[in-house]
């Protein structure tokens, strides 16, 4: 019997675009998209970022440096996080699954500054009783220390815990955690996943 359900965070609760992350900081200091893609994510800037392995200042100060430009903090912490759309056929799964007392866990590769965002933006993490966040576990999924941070906040054995993620390579390394673990691709799926183990979900007609 399952106790406790795992959540991505990215393209499960919410939509985003790392491309339009790229486009709006380019916006901000005369650079294309691509290139703020090659200076952030493609030299893995974005991903120590969210490891937690450099802090906010550390990243504003290193973006300053590759544009070769000052960059107000705020703008940059704006240009940053305001990729994201709530996606609202989840969020009656996730009140139906509360009414019914099991614990939801999100498990999130995330900075500090989209975690933020989201929850200051949007009441759907307001649902949630722990978060395991990248940039606190020091670690991106499929990293053992992550999944080893999760195992340790969903309060149950693996085999009693659901987790769904709509990235291949970390649903697999979900699994070889003994978690039971699903991709994500739409709300409907979801809660046929979720119905298999024996999860009654509250289906809504806009699904």
């Amino acid at each position: 019997m399952l106790k406790t359900i795992v959540f991505d965070m990215g393209n499960v609760l919410v939509h985003f675009c790392h491309d339009r992350m790229c486009r709006q900081i380019g916006d901000l200091c005369g650079r294309t998209g691509r290139e703020i893609q090659q200076l952030l994510m493609e030299s893995g800037l974005q991903w120590n970022f969210e490891r937690g392995l450099i802090s906010p200042a550390e990243l504003h100060w290193q973006v300053q440096e590759l544009v070769q430009q000052s960059i107000p903090v705020t703008e940059l912490v704006q240009a940053a996080s305001d990729i994201f759309e709530l996606n609202e056929p989840i969020v009656p799964v996730l009140d139906s699954l509360r009414r019914q007392n099991y614990r939801l866990v999100l498990l999130s590769n995330t900075s500090v500054w989209h975690f933020e965002f989201i929850r200051d933006r949007f009441d759907v993490l307001d649902r949630f009783d722990a978060f395991v966040l990248s940039f606190e576990a020091g670690a991106i999924k499929p990293e053992p220390p992550i999944f080893e941070a999760a195992l340790r906040t969903i309060h149950c054995e693996p085999q009693a815990a659901f987790y769904t993620d709509d990235i291949a390579r970390y649903v697999e390394a979900g699994r070889t955690y003994g978690l039971h673990a699903e991709i994500f691709t739409d709300v409907p799926t979801l809660c046929g996943h979720l119905e298999r183990l024996g999860v009654t979900v509250e289906r809504m007609t806009t699904y």
